[in-house]
């Protein structure tokens, strides 16, 4: 008896004769407003355990030999698709051919609906480095054989020697009508697809560049006339991954009686994301400045959008992680039991204080 005495001593939660409890309406409500705290707190605290958190990680950069995939949707409100090329230059200054490139053109009307779409299965350096060379021929390949001569181009004879040599024959002028009644009608073009390109340090810009320079010429009058207003839907350099945000989306540069040539100076920074399924997502994140140049009276070049990335030696790994099991039992029982106490220390505030307005009351009244 001695030792179930001893043990009995040791009981942090001895319990009353059942005629000595007294219950009161003031330890109910406080009960029922308890419960419901201890409810909302459990699945609050259930809801942080079962969620992920992020932990960022930086090391070196060592991928070699693989490709940067560019992905790109802009409008350009004020320019048509004919006129609009893609071109692609890395770090030694070499026109990127062979790219594996899947871009798109969609014609949109003076209100921006799509009337029309144009597939391009290769960037537009291959014209460029056609035109580099003036005996051979563009992929038209009709331009040496119809040397037609038209009067009214008598007067620029090494010039009509260059034009036919590059092409410039009766297609070419019913591109310039085609491209001039566009301009005429309000027309832009949406352009968007994914471009592959080394990882080196490059641009890759969109502009009237593959144009021949005459027939531009005849087209705009001049660069000044060429307003590269845009807007970027979307530019990114590799899958979305959650918590990204690509800093020139939804950018807008619309242009008013003037001209120039924007350039965007972006810094990619290689990542990983590693979901906690152990998923791997190799992608990129990047920060990025703006400059805009305006055309001057007597420029020779012509309005331009750039977009000239470099790439970071360091790696970002962000990995999701959940919190241990052990840490969300303290937690909860942190929580629970404090409410647990509160609401206690409450009840028993309030049932002393109707007591003693009870006999304040009791008293004027025998009074």
């Amino acid at each position: 008896m001695g030792l179930k005495q001893t043990i009995k001593s040791l009981d942090a939660f001895p319990r009353a004769e059942e005629h000595l409890l007294q219950k009161t309406q003031s330890g109910a409500l406080v009960s029922v407003v308890g419960l419901v705290i201890i409810a909302m707190l459990f699945f609050h605290e259930l809801t942080y355990y079962l969620s992920t958190y992020t932990v960022h990680q930086m090391s070196v950069d060592l991928k070699r030999g693989e490709t940067l995939p560019i992905h790109i949707n802009m409008t350009f409100p004020s320019l048509p698709c004919d006129v609009l090329s893609v071109d692609a230059i890395d770090m030694s200054g070499k026109h990127e051919v062979d790219l594996d490139t899947n871009i798109w053109k969609l014609r949109l009307n003076s209100h921006g609906h799509i009337i029309g779409t144009e597939y391009l299965s290769d960037l537009v350096e291959k014209e460029h480095d056609a035109h580099k060379h003036d005996g051979e021929k563009e992929h038209h390949g009709d331009g040496e054989k119809e040397h037609h001569g038209d009067g009214e181009k008598e007067h620029h004879d090494d010039a009509e020697k260059k034009l036919h040599a590059l092409g410039f024959n009766q297609d070419a002028e019913n591109m310039i009508k085609k491209v001039k009644q566009a301009l005429d009608n309000g027309e832009g073009c949406r352009v968007y697809g994914v471009l592959d390109v080394q990882r080196v340090a490059g641009n890759f810009h969109i502009s009237v560049h593959g144009l021949n320079i005459y027939v531009a010429q005849m087209i705009f009058g001049g660069g000044a006339h060429v307003n590269v207003s845009h807007m970027i839907h979307d530019l990114s350099f590799g899958p979305k991954y959650p918590g990204l945000h690509n800093p020139l989306d939804g950018t807008v540069r619309i242009l008013h009686e003037t001209s120039g040539t924007f350039k965007y100076y972006i810094k990619i920074v290689p990542t990983e994301y590693r979901y906690i399924s152990k998923e791997v997502l190799p992608t990129n994140q990047f920060s990025v400045s703006e400059y805009f140049s305006p055309m001057k009276e007597f420029d020779r070049t012509w309005p331009a959008v750039y977009f000239l990335y470099d790439l970071s030696p360091i790696t970002v790994t962000i990995k999701e992680e959940r919190r241990s099991f052990l840490h969300f039992i303290t937690r909860l029982c942190a929580v629970l039991g404090g409410t647990f106490a509160l609401t206690g220390m409450l009840d028993r505030w309030m049932y002393r204080l109707l007591e003693e307005v009870t006999k304040v009351s009791g008293g004027r009244a025998h009074r």
